[in-house]
């Protein structure tokens, strides 16, 4: 009876290993065109399952090859290439309050309001200030001021298209850091959700027409139905990765909507609901949240629901942070991001989780490239 029990458990986790790994060694395959590139339909699990029962191999455990000088993640691929907002402001009225009553509550008489020769600064006092001017404001910065630690090859790289990035799991450190004095912390807020593997990156996008300010990196930041028109390279084919993306009217009200005409006054924060349909996961329901800083704008992604394949949840809710921090600074404007996931360890020790991760990256780090360049053809 024991050597039954035993046979049946040790089934059972058969089982659950091969569905958690089946998503993640799924993308490693291409799936049918018909798969890849239907629009507003539910992905078809059953296909990838199947796909992936026929080509699974052990290529895709392979470690990635390693440049001598650096580790790097990044894989060459190109770039790809109204009626404005109303804000009105109504204004404040104040209750009309007579000469009498305003009197009477200096402790003065009423016909003091009447006296020209009446010094009402003696009933005042100057305070000193609570809040002191920032010095902030003082003018934009440069590269070097926010990154100085950057080796020679690092900043050569951070100009190109693709930028700097690299990978790390959640006991290690990452290889970007921002000056101390930078006011940039973006990795307390991605650690704070436990990730089991982090990406960073870094790009710098140069200014061509004229010099973007934050709310042309706003405007680009809304366009989130343009996500899903981006590919990457992928055995030899560009496969789009989302192939469909939208806003949405709400987390509980999950109607598609369409995206905002360019705002004409930068907001203090957003938020915004999102669905991205990933080719190989099927629909993720993300939550953005935008807020400004004295220099530049944070784009904070999450899950607010469970990822799953195959009914089965392989990210919980509020697992996944997309951190990305945008500034204009002198040489063009600043693309810095940090990415964590949790993934349990039976399927973070099956496969190599970083080529899926660096590719929905790269979609992103293109669509907010391409979106600034759009922004700066725009003549103000």
């Amino acid at each position: 009876m024991d050597l039954v029990k035993t046979k049946t458990f040790i089934g059972l986790i058969l089982i659950f290993t091969l569905v958690s790994v089946s998503p993640i060694l799924a993308e490693e395959t291409i799936p049918d065109e018909e798969t890849l590139l239907v629009e507003e339909s539910p992905i078809d699990t059953e296909t990838l399952l199947s796909y992936e029962d026929q080509h699974l191999n052990s290529d895709f455990l392979a470690e990635e090859e390693t440049p001598a000088e650096e580790t790097t993640l990044a894989e060459e691929i190109p770039l790809d290439e109204e009626t404005p907002t109303e804000i009105v402001t109504l204004p404040i009225q104040e209750p009309q309050r007579s000469a009498e009553s305003m009197a009477a509550s200096l402790n003065v008489s009423a016909d003091d309001f009447y006296d020209d020769d009446f010094d009402f600064d003696s009933l005042f006092y100057e305070a000193d200030p609570i809040v002191k001017e920032s010095d902030a404001f003082e003018g934009i910065r440069s590269f070097d001021d926010i990154f100085p630690f950057l080796s020679r090859s690092q900043r050569s790289r951070v100009n190109s298209e693709l930028g700097l990035r690299y990978a790390f799991e959640k006991a290690d450190t990452p290889t970007i850091t921002p000056s101390s004095n930078s006011g940039i912390d973006l990795l307390s807020s991605v650690m704070a959700k436990k990730p089991s593997h982090i990406v960073e990156a870094l790009v710098l996008v140069p200014y061509d027409k004229r010099e973007l300010d934050m709310l042309d990196i706003y405007n680009a930041l809304i366009m989130v139905s343009k996500i899903k028109d981006y590919t990457v390279p992928l055995s030899g084919r560009q496969v789009k990765i989302f192939v469909d993306t939208t806003r949405l009217e709400s987390a509980r009200n999950r109607v598609p909507i369409s995206d905002p005409k360019p705002a004409t006054f930068l907001p203090f924060e957003d938020q915004m609901h999102l669905r991205f349909t990933d080719a190989y996961y099927g629909d993720i329901f993300i939550r953005a949240d935008v807020s400004m800083s004295n220099h530049g704008i944070t784009y904070n992604m999450t899950n607010f629901r469970d990822v799953r394949y195959a009914l089965v949840p392989i990210m919980r809710a509020e697992r996944v942070s997309v951190i990305i921090y945008l500034e204009p600074v002198k040489e063009g404007v600043l693309i810095y991001s940090l990415s964590g996931f949790y993934l349990p360890g039976i399927i973070a020790n099956s496969a190599n989780l970083t080529p899926p991760i660096n590719r929905r990256i790269t979609v992103l780090q293109n669509w907010i490239t391409d979106g600034l360049r759009r922004q700066d053809s725009v003549i103000n």
